[in-house]
């Protein structure tokens, strides 16, 4: 029954953050490609690059050195429990996996701390490691 109220505060919270998303995101510091992804799996409602909303920034999140195969399987199966303080995430199964990992990679690219920094790119740090809160 807790699962399910969850679910349902979730799912209401998702639909009015997602009722003028595209009218309020700042979308300046998004690439193209991925404001069109993330509006169309309504991300933008609940996610920005550096900012907290109902969900936390995608550069929190890349603080995490999830890899891309967590993150994917993240987005199809939220852990609640890895983000106390904000509301639960919808599961989001109606992402094609190939959208997903193209989030995935974006998401720890905007990893600016010293250590990705220093490892050039950024891309592919965590694998096969996860930082859980």
């Amino acid at each position: 029954m807790k699962k399910l109220v969850g679910t349902l505060i979730a799912s209401a919270l998702l639909a009015v953050a997602s009722f003028d998303a595209n009218a309020q995101a700042p979308t300046s510091d998004i690439p193209p490609e991925m404001n069109t992804l993330m509006s169309k799996y309504t991300c933008i409602a609940c996610h920005r690059p550096n900012q907290r909303l109902v969900g936390p920034a995608y550069s929190d999140v890349a603080k995490k050195k999830y890899s891309t195969e967590e993150i994917v399987n993240l987005i199809y199966n939220p852990i609640p429990a890895h983000w106390p303080g904000y509301p639960p995430m919808a599961a989001m199964k109606q992402v094609p996996k190939e959208d997903a990992v193209k989030l995935a990679v974006w998401i720890n690219s905007l990893d600016d701390s010293p250590a990705a920094k220093k490892s050039g790119t950024g891309k592919g740090k965590g694998k096969g490691k996860s930082k859980k809160a």
